[in-house]
């Protein structure tokens, strides 16, 4: 039955609006093609006359007016100005007496056009016209405000009156003119203005207490059930759109093997079919509620709307959502030339910045060459170009954004630039030393560094800080202002054209020549990898101390990022030279007595019948004999 009532019931509400429009219509042009004809002569002939009337009516007041002025009795003027009156007298009285006669010839086959009155009677008869409204027209635009007044829930008959116009009487409810009584239709009924105008204000006042008498039960019963209808229409929408919104989901379910797939790019998946489902069950779900908000917008006005004392509530809660809404739109569309602007700025910055980048990106290439310019300098100095530029584009937009010339808007920037000013303090004094130390050139990325007692590989250079790895892999950030106080030693500037120099110290003992030292040491040196045969190694001798002699071994390459494995190369080969020479490396602390004492150098390098030597004593016979 629910099924039947929804078909049935719009399909009924349908037909009977166009029925009932389709009847008033069919009669109102039956009325209108019968009676226009009619009139159309009757209009024609009448018009000269009201041209004439209204003509007379002003010369008739301008020739009282002068008269009233006029002081002596005996004046010739005052005489001819009262003989004119007397003439425009009689030729009204003549106009009327026409009108009159052509208008009762009219009588026998004119019927007028009725003023229909809230219960569908006809109250009076309408057969002239005003102005550009012909009697059809004015019949039906009088029965539209007398269903007006009937609709007014405030109404009060005794507010109907009648107040005298220029050429007519207006029947007035308010500032409303429900009709005027002109001259054509006081003849027409054979009364004056006045009389014909206080007999239609009676007439109308009646018709509408009356019917409301008459329909005040049946109007509340007949808004219940308008409303009653309104909850029904809603809560039938409310269950197709959960029926629609079930079967849906149960349609995306059967079917989102065949719908859906993941959403990839190469190797890497941004959705898949679940989390594209997931995605889609809430737009759905956001869109179901939104339909609901909606339709409870639209039914609420129209149940307010149906009782007189709830339709205020209705406009409320109408503007109550639509202002704001309005509200926004009107804003977006004013200021849609600002933002126009703001994007041409935006656009002219952006492909500014493409050039400055080119360009700097062409003296980074070393394609363009500037005297004293050098190449890593382009890519830092285009970072700052750009911030320039965009902070140059954010002063030029500024102006056209919503609200900056407001207080608030300005109090607001002011707090968030003392905020960033004292809690940036350490950062901007960290970008500052990443300025100085770019244009000092100290290092650059990939060189062999060492700050304080960090040695390691530049890996990233920024304005805020330094980060170097560790032989051991381990990544070490320095602020760059840490950086600029502190000591920085490159061991790979120099290294690429001169080499950097290695050096390592061994102590042998004062038996040992030094020449024979000076060539172990270098032989050993020549023989570690990644140690350059020219310039070649050359020996220091450091300190002459208590037991030995301290040796520098000093050799060049150009592998500064090798360094450990370099010295652990050399420290090997000097063993192994110095061993296999028969040289021992006497280390600090270290006292060997030659005499009965095992030499120091290992086993693998003495001879295999090799025996520590014993003690030598020598005594001296002579002595003891004496």
């Amino acid at each position: 039955m629910k099924k039947i009532f929804a078909k049935i019931l719009p399909l009924f509400l349908v037909l009977w609006s166009f029925a009932s429009s389709g009847q008033v219509d069919s009669t109102t042009q039956t009325t209108d093609s019968v009676n226009i004809a009619q009139f159309q002569e009757q209009n024609q002939k009448l018009i000269e006359a009201e041209k004439q009337r209204i003509a007379d009516s002003l010369r008739k007041a301008e020739l009282e007016s002068e008269l009233a002025a006029l002081k002596s009795a005996n004046d010739l003027r005052k005489e001819s100005l009262e003989k004119q009156l007397k003439e425009i007298e009689e030729n009204n009285k003549s106009r009327i007496a026409y009108k009159k006669a052509h208008i009762d010839s009219l009588r026998n086959s004119n019927e007028g056009f009725p003023v229909i009155g809230v219960k569908k009677d006809t109250l009076f008869l309408i057969y002239s016209k005003i102005g550009a409204f012909v009697p059809g027209e004015r019949a039906t635009n009088i029965s539209k405000k007398i269903e007006a007044l009937y609709d007014d829930n405030y109404f009060k008959a005794d507010s109907i009156l009648v107040q005298k116009s220029d050429n007519t009487y207006d029947i007035v409810y308010g500032e409303t003119i429900i009709m005027s009584v002109s001259e054509n239709d006081a003849l027409w009924y054979g009364k004056s203005m006045p009389e014909l105008a206080g007999d239609f204000k009676n007439t109308i006042k009646e018709s509408v207490v009356k019917a409301r008498k008459e329909n005040s039960w049946l109007k509340f019963i007949g808004r219940i059930g308008l409303v009653i209808l309104v909850i029904i229409i809603a809560r039938l929408f409310i269950w197709l759109i959960g029926k629609g919104y079930a079967k849906l989901l149960i349609e995306i379910q059967l079917k989102k093997d065949k719908w859906l797939k993941d959403l990839s790019y190469r190797d890497y998946t941004f959705l898949a079919v679940e989390q594209e489902l997931q995605v889609i069950l809430l737009l759905l779900k956001l869109l179901r509620w939104f339909v609901y908000a909606v339709l409870l917008y639209i039914t609420l006005p129209i149940i307010f709307s149906i009782f007189p004392f709830s339709r205020d509530w209705a406009d409320a809660l109408f503007h109550l959502i639509w202002s704001p809404f309005k509200g926004v739109l009107v804003a977006i569309w004013e200021y849609l030339p600002k933002l126009f602007s703001i994007l041409v700025i935006y656009f002219v910055m952006r492909y500014v910045i493409r050039f400055v980048k080119y360009i700097f990106g062409e003296i980074e290439k070393e394609k363009l060459k500037i005297s004293g310019f050098h190449p890593d300098w382009a890519m830092p100095t285009y970072s700052i170009v750009r911030f320039l530029l965009y902070a140059f584009m954010f002063v030029l937009i500024f102006p056209y954004l919503p609200g900056s010339d407001s207080d608030i808007f300005k109090g607001v920037s002011v707090f968030i630039g003392i905020l960033f000013s004292l809690g940036s303090s350490s950062a901007i004094a960290n970008i500052i030393a990443g300025l100085v130390i770019t244009y000092m050139r100290p290092f650059k990325i990939g060189d062999r560094i060492k700050i304080g007692d960090v040695a390691g590989d530049v890996v990233e250079k920024t304005l805020l800080v330094t980060r170097i790895k560790t032989i051991k892999n381990e990544i070490i950030t320095i602020p760059n202002s840490s950086v600029l106080t502190g000591n920085t030693t490159n061991y790979t500037i120099v290294s690429q054209q001169e080499g950097l120099i290695v050096n390592t110290k061994v102590t042998i003992g004062y038996d040992v020549p030094w020449k024979t030292v000076h060539q172990a040491l270098i032989d050993a040196a020549l023989k570690t990898e990644m140690i350059r045969p020219q310039p070649a190694p050359f020996v220091l001798q450091t300190s002459l101390d208590d037991f030995y002699v301290s040796y520098q071994i000093n050799a060049y390459t150009k592998e500064a990022s090798k360094q450990a494995l370099i010295y652990s190369i050399l420290h090997q080969n000097i063993q192994d030279v110095c061993n296999e020479r028969g040289i021992e490396i006497m280390s600090p602390h270290y006292r060997a007595a030659r005499d009965g004492s095992t030499s120091t150098i290992p086993a693998d390098y003495l001879p295999k019948d090799y025996k520590a030597p014993g003690f030598k004593v020598e005594i001296d016979n002579e002595k003891e004999t004496q």
